[in-house]
């Protein structure tokens, strides 16, 4: 009986063992699936947006990249093991990439390994090459001087038909979408594919109708857009200069005359809000009123609707005008010099009246 009593305990210890062994070994399989799940699946992100934006450049390594993602994620450290896990770290893409809230690390690994972003990049409004380079260097990884070294490479310029002073005629502001992490030379490449299909064969033919290039028709077309910002006028503006042009008369506008005083002070910054007699001397070939034809370059970047202004100038026999002093930001035309100047005095008193001195 002592015997059978004695197999029957250590039986039942055996039972007692494996049963605790199996519980222990399902509690560490519990804890190894969830933990699994926490590292892989469960939501990582840190923020209260639907989305976050995270920007990889082409320098960055592990380290700073972890550094990046540390603000939108709860636990760097499962991220880490989750990217490690998936070899995420041999090959880092640069780029801009969109996570969404609630992700897990095994989505948001895949989704930087695979989902690039383009970025939208606009530009208007701009006077300078250098203004231009500054303004895309907000928008896409490459800094100003890069981008301003490509603009300006004379090679490439020279191989086009442009030169320093003209460059800017190959941007025409818009909306673009590119890459983050595009080069400035690709960027560069791009923007003459957009230049390209713009002067299609239709408008090279209304450029060459009115013995304008493309690029004369760009130079001629930001002279217009300092003249005026209204659409409705400047088709109008456009034909005095045509007019002018094809009587071989000075363009005599004074936004040349502003531009080349920045530019012989170089200072791009400085404000004018008014030509003087003084200016009109300025010895530059951006002064029309000492130089006949057009500038060297463009003034400014216009509008495309300005482009397209110049391209279909209005028809009438106007010579000269002057803004008007009763409509803000419209101006007073006339067909000869008299009428020209009785409008000019007009807008002269109105000036003084109002003091508006430099």
């Amino acid at each position: 009986m002592n015997i059978f009593i004695k197999n029957y305990c250590l039986k039942m210890n055996k039972q007692r063992v494996l049963v605790l062994f199996s519980l222990l070994l399902s509690i560490l399989g519990i804890y190894f699936v969830i933990h699994f799940y926490k590292i892989f699946f469960w939501s990582n992100t840190n923020f209260s947006n639907n989305y976050s934006y995270v920007y990889i450049d082409k320098d960055d390594n592990v380290d700073s990249l972890l550094i990046n993602l540390k603000p939108i994620l709860k636990s760097l450290k499962y991220f880490t093991i989750a990217a490690e896990k998936k070899g995420f770290f041999s090959k880092v893409r640069p780029g801009k990439y969109r996570i969404k809230r609630g992700m897990g690390n095994n989505d948001i690994v895949n989704l930087l390994r695979t989902e690039r972003l383009t970025t939208k990049v606009v530009f208007n409004n701009l006077e300078r090459l250098e203004d231009l380079a500054a303004r895309i260097s907000k928008q896409i990884e490459a800094d100003s001087v890069e981008l301003l070294n490509a603009f300006k490479n004379e090679k490439f310029l020279k191989s086009l038909g442009f030169t320093s002073e003209t460059a800017l005629a190959m941007y025409l502001p818009n909306t673009y979408d590119f890459f983050w992490d595009v080069t400035p030379e690709d960027f560069r490449n791009r923007m003459l594919e957009y230049y390209n299909l713009f002067w299609n064969e239709e408008r090279v033919r209304k450029a060459n109708a009115l013995n304008l290039s493309p690029i004369e028709v760009y130079i001629l077309a930001s002279i217009v857009q300092k003249e005026s910002l209204r659409s409705e006028e400047q088709n109008i503006i456009s034909g005095v200069y045509h007019n002018r042009l094809r009587k071989n008369m000075k363009l005599q506008a004074d936004p040349t005359v502003i531009y080349a005083i920045k530019k012989k002070e170089k200072n791009f910054k400085k404000i004018i809000r008014r030509v003087l007699y003084r200016d009109l001397k300025l010895n530059s070939p951006y002064n029309t009123y000492r130089y006949k034809g057009l500038t060297p370059g463009p003034i400014c970047m216009p509008n495309l609707s300005t482009i397209e202004a110049v391209l279909n100038p209005g028809i009438h026999n106007y010579l000269y005008f002057v803004a008007s002093p009763t409509d803000p930001g419209f101006h007073l035309f006339s067909k000869n010099y008299s009428e020209h100047i009785r409008n000019k005095k007009l807008y002269t008193e109105w000036l003084n009246r109002n003091k508006l001195f430099r």
